[in-house]
Parts: structure tokens; sequence; C-alpha cells
């Protein structure tokens, strides 16, 4: 029988880095569909002896027809994968942590650990994230709601900062120890997913390498990491990545970003095609951010495509979170796997487009846009 819980994430090493990548591995996972997603919380450590880094806390909501004890023996496979090593010491750093806390309509106790999770009451870094996607659930064997809760506690939570995987997202490629230049980088002992490692090990053997040389020790390590970045857009949504950026205006003339660079992956040979995109738009109402535009464009591109939907994928999106008069879409693309295998045409490309609204419906409007993009 399906039920809602609701899973208690925790950091402080490396902390941008494993909060965003439990979050990815937590909305892949085919067990269970994610409902929400709490904001991610800065908060200091408790209940420790001498210095530590703050933790990063988030909640998210899940619906599952896995048994409390499955799916607390998969929410311990995920840690592990993510280096999470646990000891007699529960106040040590770690890497991640993954606590089921709140069943909606249950009490029990799974493991030894009492659910709902007493700790709801008394902290802050937990209280709040747990309101912010459940506001009105009421604890069982409580008669109080998960705002309630959080309410009696802001008083003594001055320390706590609150935001956006996006902020999040951020400090990581412009603070972290994982920015975008070191993101595939091995660091000396990292462990990252020993599982999909695993597997490219053993591609490399099939193929007639040797793992363990010099150049290939850390190969697997590396090639998980370029997988995850490259195929984010698998768990990442238009409405997150567009973070409520549409803003009423009372323009309505063509809106046109062009020359949007993509990177993409083809899924019948998973070799990269790549180029770029022109996305135009007839406002009615409301505009959007122009580098929301290019962001929805890496969600469809970091997965595995092939152009024709990318291409419609893009108009559907804008269609939907803009509502305007019409959209256009251009992609002009370069496949990999017809310039290295098959046919081996290095010079070929591939022109798609998707047309909605006016765009589709008035030739004078899709002229215009036609004609824009190709005015260099």
């Amino acid at each position: 029988m399906s039920q809602q819980i609701i899973i208690a994430l925790g950091s402080n090493l490396h902390r941008e880095y494993n909060i965003i990548r439990a979050l990815s591995q937590l909305r892949r996972d085919p067990r269970w569909r994610v409902l929400a997603v709490s904001p991610i919380y800065r908060t200091p450590a408790v209940g420790v002896l001498g210095p530590q880094p703050d933790y990063f806390n988030a909640a998210v909501l899940v619906e599952t027809d896995l048994s409390p004890e499955a799916l607390y023996r998969a929410l311990r496979e995920i840690e592990a994968r993510l280096g999470r090593v646990r000891t007699a010491d529960k106040f040590a750093p770690r890497t991640i942590d993954l606590d089921i806390v709140l069943f909606k309509d249950r009490q029990l106790d799974l493991n030894g650990f009492p659910i709902p999770d007493p700790d709801i009451f008394h902290y802050p870094h937990l209280a709040f994230p747990l309101a912010d996607i459940a506001p009105h659930w009421t604890v069982p064997g409580a008669s109080l709601t998960l705002k309630q809760i959080a309410d009696a506690l802001r008083p003594s939570a001055k320390e706590i900062q609150s935001m956006s995987e996006a902020n999040v997202l951020a400090r990581i490629n412009a603070f972290s120890h994982y920015g975008t230049d070191q993101i595939f980088e091995a660091e000396e002992d990292e462990v990252y997913d020993p599982e999909f490692e695993s597997l490219i090990r053993q591609i490399l053997i099939r193929i007639g390498e040797d793992p363990d040389r010099e150049g290939l020790r850390r190969t697997p390590l590396r090639v998980a990491k370029a997988y995850d970045f490259l195929t984010s857009g698998y768990a990442t949504t238009v409405e997150e990545v567009v973070n409520n950026a549409i803003f009423t205006d009372g323009c309505d003339e063509m809106v046109i970003v062009r020359d949007i660079e993509f990177y993409s992956m083809c899924e019948h040979h998973m070799i990269p095609f790549f180029g770029r995109v022109h996305v135009g738009y007839l406002p009615q109402g409301k505009v959007i951010g122009l580098s929301k535009i290019a962001r929805i464009v890496d969600v469809f591109a970091r997965r595995l495509q092939i152009q024709e939907r990318m291409t419609n994928q893009i108009a559907d999106a804008m269609m939907e979170i803009l509502e305007p008069m019409g959209v256009g879409v251009v992609v002009e693309a370069s496949h990999l796997c017809m310039m290295m295998r098959g046919v081996q045409k290095q010079n070929s490309s591939t022109i798609t487009s998707a047309m909605r609204g006016l765009f589709r419906k008035d030739a004078r409007t899709r002229s215009e846009f036609m004609n824009l993009i190709r005015d260099r």
C-alpha cells in the first residue's frame, strides 16, 4: 500500500556537494516518487564536543510502496554510495545522513529508532524543513502540526540560514572544493559511486584495457562523476531552474534568445551531439528571465536524447510556463555518432524545429522568427 514519508537529509563534510548529490539520488530512484523538497538550511552542529563544520539540512517528502524496513535499507545503500561510514559516535561529522523521521499516519519502532523522530519537537534543523514541505501534517501521537512545531522553535533559531538548491549549486560552482573546474577530478581515496565505478571498470576490462594501469586507475570515478553531471537533467525540473523568474509585463513583441550552446548524448549510442538552440516567443502578459531559457535547454539536453524530442520538449516547456501567444524553437546540431562511426560524414549537421501557437499558425510570425535567427 502506498504511503507518504518524510526523509531528513544532513551533511557537514563537503556539504554543498553531498546534499545536492543525495537529492539527485533520491529523485532518480524508481522505488519511490518525490513529492516535495524543502529549502536547504545551514545550521550549527548540535550535541558535539569541540568545533565541527555547520550542517546543511533538508527534507524530502516521498510516496512509496516499500515497507519501512525496505526503505530504511534503500536509504542506507544511498548513504554508502556517498561515502557514509556509521560509527559508534553518533555526533561524528558525516558526508550524508538519510533518516526516516515521519510517516503521515503511523507510529512505529524502526530498528530501534522511534518514528515520529522525537527530535522534531526540539531541533529547528529538523522542524523547519519538515514544516516547509508538509506544514499541515499533524504528528502522529501529538496534537501539533509541523508548522506549529516550527513556529514554536523560531525564536531560538537565529543562526539558521535558508537557501534554495540553486543557491547551493551556485556555491558549488563558486566556492566549493567541487567547483566546476574540479567536479570530474578524483581526489585521493575519494568515495563517489562504487557500484557505477565497478561497472566502468568492467567495461575497461571488456574492451581489453587494464583498469589498474597508471592512466586508468581513477578513470571509473571520473566517469561516474561525468555521467552524473551529463545526465543531471533527469534530476532537475523546469520549475526548479525557472525559480519563479517570470514577470508580468505588457510586452507583446517577439523575444528571441539565439545561439544557446548545448551538449547532449544520443540515446542510441550514448555518443555526444552538440550545437546551438534558438528560442523565440510572443509574450502574452508574462516574460521570463533570459538566462532561464538557457537553463531550460540544459534540463532537456542533459539527458539521453534524440534531437527531435529535445526540440519539442523545449517548446512545450516554454508554452506551459509562460502561456504565450506562440513559441518557436530551432536546434542545429552535429552528431558524433555520424561523424565518428557509420557513414563518417564529418561536416553534416541536423536541423530540427518545433513551432507552437502563432509560430505554427501564422506564416508571417514564423518567417519573422526564422529571419531573425539567421540574421548574423
